[in-house]
């Protein structure tokens, strides 16, 4: 089940990558931010931010993603470090990025972090009709009967 879950997870952000993020350290709320995603990226996926922002000391962190339609949920843990590769930096450069950082790629205050995961909870609710009309009827569902819920390991493959 968990590589099923996992495949759905990667699937789904990929369609609206927009996370909530915030420092495990910090008492702040967290924010939204657009996750630059790669299919080859074994752990990681990265945000362009700026150096005054709440994120940029890095750390243990924590990202809360809901999907478009409200069929995954996911808690995702794992640090955040400044992304230091210029490559890197390089790939995910786009006229959208650009438009945030009014000097461009070489604007003093742009930021990129580096989101090392560790593991995430996903739950995937079961929307299917027998699901809905469990959950209309009012009756007691045990949690295997809501949809599938897992604690996965995001570190490698």
């Amino acid at each position: 089940m968990s590589d099923n879950i996992r495949t759905s997870f990667w699937e789904t952000m990929a369609e609206s990558p927009i996370l909530m993020v915030k420092l495990n350290s910090d008492d702040s709320h967290a924010e939204p931010l657009i996750a630059q995603l790669d299919p080859a990226a074994n752990g990681e996926f990265w945000f362009y931010t700026s150096r005054n922002n709440r994120i940029a000391p890095g750390g243990p962190a924590i990202a809360l993603y809901v999907s478009r339609n409200h069929d995954l949920f996911c808690s995702i843990s794992g640090t955040l470090t400044e992304e230091k590769d210029s490559a890197v930096i390089d790939r995910y450069w786009s006229p959208r990025v650009n438009s945030w950082y009014p000097k461009g790629r070489t604007d003093p205050d742009m930021l990129m972090m580096r989101f090392d995961l560790e593991n995430a909870e996903i739950w995937k609710p079961d929307n299917s009709l027998q699901g809905l009309f469990r959950l209309m009827s009012g009756k007691t569902e045990t949690p295997r009967e809501m949809g599938l819920h897992q604690t996965i390991p995001l570190t490698g493959k």
